[in-house]
């Protein structure tokens, strides 16, 4: 071999080597940061007004949410800030424009209505109140409704009732599908809010606007875990309601483990807070959102 031909052979393995590091030093750098993006969630930290915001007009309550960076926010019907179906085609651009002013997202609104009723008119009703709904939430930029059974009628099989409800959600679906939002069926009430009670709710609706909000309920927790319930259900998740996130570490609810299962199932929402109290008291409400969102965060990448 000549001294030409050795330097040129050198050459390219000297070559070859510097590109091969390059490569592994550019894996090696994207698996740390693919390790560290693993925690990161999709979804956001919003909040309802039941009850922590009951008692805030809207300019105040935006004002809230702006100082804590909480949004987006579920309107729950019958308080102060006045998000109705009862509001006129002025008074539903004013609150649009005015939440996207204050740069906070409507995630829709929060009713009772609720179809498990014996009474078939009473279900009539209440699906009429839920496609008024609709069309609020629509006209004002938000996203859906939230709905609700609330428990088994007494003296009525349950096969019947749950076919009913499914029945009045595609009703409801269909309206939804009709003005652009989605129908979220909130995981709630006696007997009704078990998992399994609420799978063959939605397997019976069968609609693609209607899904259902996860409302961390104890009935969801077996054996201190969360995975079976949230695997029955993870088809249909649309919203999420999270309570006292102190509950974690009491072991009372595991919000790590709800929250890692949201990430890993692709969950790109919102997890909104729905806690029992009320803090009348603007600043201490600000605070005590702060000290929420602290938590969230910490829970939320665990």
């Amino acid at each position: 071999m000549n001294n030409r031909t050795d330097l040129n052979r050198r050459s390219a393995i000297a070559g070859f080597a510097t590109s091969a590091m390059a490569l592994a030093l550019k894996g090696a750098s994207a698996g740390a940061n693919s390790l560290i993006d693993a925690g990161e969630p999709k979804f956001k930290l919003g909040s309802v007004t039941y009850n922590i915001l009951q008692g805030f007009d809207l300019t105040t309550l935006l004002d809230i949410c702006q100082k804590t960076g909480i949004s987006p926010i579920e309107f729950r019907t019958t308080h102060k800030h006045g998000v109705e179906p009862t509001l006129n085609a002025q008074a539903r651009r004013d609150i649009k424009k005015q939440c996207a002013d204050a740069g906070v997202d409507i995630w829709g609104c929060g009713s009772v209505c609720e179809f498990h009723a014996a009474d078939e008119s009473v279900v009539k009703k209440n699906i009429e109140t839920c496609k008024a709904f609709l069309q609020l939430v629509s006209d004002i930029g938000g996203k859906g409704v939230k709905v609700r059974p609330n428990g088994f009628p007494k003296g009525v099989p349950v096969e019947k009732t749950v076919e009913q409800i499914g029945k009045a959600l595609q009703v409801c679906g269909k309206a939804a599908d009709a003005v652009g939002v989605e129908v979220w069926v909130e995981v709630h009430g006696a007997g009704t809010q078990e998992p399994a009670h609420m799978k063959s709710i939605m397997e019976q609706t069968n609609h693609k606007k209607v899904g259902i909000t996860w409302n961390s309920n104890p009935t969801d927790v077996k054996k201190g875990s969360v995975a079976e319930s949230f695997a029955m259900l993870q088809p249909w998740i649309r919203s999420c309601h999270i309570n006292d996130l102190n509950n974690d570490a009491k072991g009372l609810y595991p919000y790590r483990e709800l929250f890692r299962l949201l990430r890993e199932s692709g969950y790109d929402r919102t997890t909104l807070i729905e806690v029992g109290q009320s803090i009348p008291d603007k600043e201490k409400c600000i605070a005590f959102l702060k000290d929420y969102k602290t938590l969230w965060q910490k829970l939320a990448r665990a």
